[in-house]
């Protein structure tokens, strides 16, 4: 059975949230501030956390990255009350995995739960005989054992971020929309939300570039999508 870290600081929230995650098989555990979410992932090694935005003793945000600088690298889905894109957008680049707004369905964080775990189950998504490591120029990518190097110098990445990776060196020298890219890597409908591609792409660059005005590996196709260009071994 997998486990669910609910952090809410609104009991109605956790209580709504622990009924319905229990009625779908999963076990639940919960904390209603900041600290008590950290100490909570360190001694209970949730599979999945439900991470409310804004909490007291320590936000989400700073949980959020807390957890991602010690490598604890378990899904996070970012909950929060405001519609604002830059809320959202906060959330991805410090490593949420997902994010919802307030009010929410139950049903809907079921489903965005399923398959958040099901994407970090499957790892990069990718079988047995795609494994081998996957190479352009300087940068070396081995999914299996979620390892990346570039001149031979071990990258760190999210899960996510790994997983676009990994799934732009499998199609290389091909214009993904962003459409394509929310369903291959997120696998669900982000409901046309495309600006969580556009701010992990920029994640990418920022590891994998040396200048991100200028990128070789990831172009951007005005008005489509993205290209990853195979590179030559210098």
């Amino acid at each position: 059975m997998q486990k669910i870290l609910i952090v809410d600081d609104e009991q109605p929230i956790r209580t709504l949230l622990d009924y319905n995650l229990k009625q779908s098989n999963f076990e639940t555990i919960m904390a209603a501030d900041g600290e008590q979410a950290v100490e909570k992932v360190e001694n209970e090694n949730p599979d999945l956390i439900l991470l409310d935005l804004m909490l007291p003793k320590m936000d989400g945000i700073e949980v959020c990255k807390i957890l991602r600088q010690r490598n604890i690298n378990t899904p996070i889905i970012m909950l929060t009350a405001k519609g604002e894109e830059t809320d959202k957008v906060l959330g991805l680049e410090i490593g949420a995995d997902d994010y919802m707004t307030k009010p929410f369905s139950p049903r809907e964080v079921i489903a965005r739960v399923k398959a958040v775990l099901r994407r970090s189950g499957e790892r990069t998504g990718i079988d047995e005989e795609e494994g081998q490591a996957l190479r352009t120029g300087s940068l070396t990518v081995h999914p299996e054992q979620y390892e990346a190097y570039l001149n031979d110098e071990a990258l760190e990445f999210t899960p996510k971020e790994f997983e676009l990776l990994v799934y732009f060196m499998q199609n290389k020298n091909r214009v993904l929309t962003r459409d394509q890219l929310l369903s291959a890597v997120w696998n669900y409908d982000f409901a046309g939300d495309t600006r969580i591609v556009d701010v992990h792409v920029s994640h990418l660059r920022e590891k994998i570039e040396e200048n991100t005005r200028k990128p070789i590996f990831i172009k951007t196709v005005r008005g489509i999508g993205y290209k990853f260009e195979e590179q030559k071994l210098k």
